[in-house]
């Protein structure tokens, strides 16, 4: 991983798998400037080379979102971690958020609105997904019967993130809260899906994380509904195709994540992306940032 940024008035205090995290020392609220990356992960591991220009295309879906999420969709307005009218330092413009203090909560909201991934090879085996059963004859790439939430525990960089159940998420976040991270990740989906929708696009499953602020407000935070946290389909392949391939022509890193599946055996060191593979998902990104902004 290649070493962060120094920003001047910014100080650098963590990095993921794709963001860096800085804080500003001399703000009384705490502020943080959160930098995409370039960098690409799969199967938790962080893959090289990166994706140009990824770190500015997820940023900008992100902020996109985030407006359309503030009632900008005609839906109420969910409380997110941006700071109004903060300034993105020069060296990071376009790919930067200036972000309010947060108590960040380890659970990944998981969003499943389509049969696909861990999934499908879960309800091939089980007839399940993430212990919750689903109707008997289902395909590869089928809709559900209604979105399903199935959160995740976040586990530290390097490590997997572990499939939990619902009970599991009240033992770590509390019952009142757990209940609200799962009816807020469905409402979200189901707004951003609806969105998806009109621009020819499936929103098949997605990610959020949220974090509660110093007077207890849930905000959501970090990236959401961007090509790294979801998975996009083209609604007309979906609908006129025959094999899974045809169906889920995707608009996220499914190129990156399919190509290492049948090139490393997730043991040791990633290998290396090949060159085209590299420049078709960096295309992927861009075409959802048009497809749905009209960037």
């Amino acid at each position: 991983m290649t070493s962060p940024l120094a920003i001047p008035g910014w100080r650098h205090v963590y990095s993921g798998k794709v963001r860096d995290l800085y804080v500003d020392d001399d703000a009384a609220d705490g502020r943080m400037l959160v930098v995409a990356s370039d960098r690409v992960s799969a199967f938790d591991h962080v893959l090289s080379p990166g994706i140009p220009g990824k770190g500015a295309l997820l940023t900008t879906l992100s902020l996109w979102w985030f407006g359309r999420l503030a009632g900008a969709d005609g839906g109420r307005a969910i409380p997110n971690h941006l700071v109004d009218g903060a300034e993105v330092p020069d060296a990071v413009a376009g790919r930067a958020m200036v972000v309010g203090k947060l108590d960040m909560l380890p659970v990944e909201c998981v969003v499943r609105g389509y049969l696909t991934g861990s999934g499908w090879a879960e309800y091939r085996a089980s007839g399940t997904v993430c212990g919750l059963p689903l109707p008997e004859g289902l395909s590869n790439g089928d809709r559900l019967p209604e979105p399903i939430y199935t959160p995740a525990y976040k586990a530290p960089l390097g490590e997997h993130d572990e499939n939990i159940s619902f009970e599991q998420t009240v033992e770590l976040v509390g019952a009142e809260r757990a209940a609200q991270l799962r009816d807020l990740s469905l409402e979200v989906y189901a707004r951003a899906a609806r969105t998806a929708e009109a621009h020819g696009l499936i929103l098949a499953d997605t990610k959020f994380e949220f974090g509660v602020d110093a007077d207890g407000v849930l905000r959501l935070a970090d990236e959401v509904l961007t090509s790294d946290s979801s998975r996009y389909w083209d609604a007309a392949a979906w609908a006129s195709g025959t094999t899974p391939e045809e169906r889920m022509a995707s608009f996220d890193k499914q190129i990156v994540r399919d190509w290492l599946a049948a090139h490393w055996d997730k043991r040791g060191t990633p290998p290396e992306l090949p060159a085209d593979i590299v420049a078709r998902t960096a295309d992927k990104y861009r075409e959802l940032l048009d497809r749905l902004t009209g960037a």
